[in-house]
């Protein structure tokens, strides 16, 4: 039941764009291992081989010490309508940040959000996918604002604040690098 593709083809393009939920998997070389469901209008294919992602202001910011800690990530992608599948994009990830010089080109692929903290790139080493026949079907009811009016009710100085206090370490106490670099 389940394929392996070295790259994502055109259908699977096509699933990704109808989707309104991804799963973002992650782990350092010891502790918590974190798996971060991501919605609202924040992924983007940038080739067959690469993935971006923005990542908006939460509670943690697990993935961004994992990743400068051995960079890898996988992205897993559910259908919850009629056709079933499952398709899960494994690769190496980097983190770019205000501060780097992609962030500009990267940022404009995505609607504005004052929560916007990281954008993580996926180069995609392997593509799979598989049935998804136990996946139950869901119809999509709306997508939640919640956390872009907390966002905008924060500001651009109040997220600064958050990240300090709530997204400069992990639950493991590594370093997420959101403020400067990490070795």
């Amino acid at each position: 039941m389940a394929e392996r593709f070295s790259s994502l083809q055109d259908e699977h393009i096509r699933f990704i764009g109808e989707q309104h939920l991804f799963f973002v998997g992650t782990a350092g070389s010891e502790g918590f291992i974190n798996v971060s469901p991501k919605g609202m209008d924040t992924f983007r294919v940038t080739s067959p081989s690469e993935v971006v992602w923005l990542n908006l202001t939460g509670s943690g910011n697990e993935s961004a010490a994992h990743v400068a800690e051995n960079g890898r990530m996988t992205i897993m992608f559910c259908s919850f309508g009629k056709q079933p599948l499952i398709m899960r994009l494994y690769g190496q990830a980097s983190v770019i940040h205000s501060r780097d010089a992609d962030w500009p080109a990267l940022l404009d692929l995505f609607p504005a959000n004052v929560g916007a903290r990281q954008i993580f790139r996926l180069s995609l080493e392997l593509v799979q996918t598989s049935c998804g026949y136990a996946v139950p079907r869901y119809d999509l009811r709306e997508e939640r604002q919640t956390l872009s009016k907390w966002a905008a009710q924060k500001g651009a100085d109040g997220i600064e604040q958050y990240w300090h206090d709530k997204n400069a370490v992990t639950l493991d106490g590594k370093a997420t690098g959101i403020f400067e670099d990490v070795d």
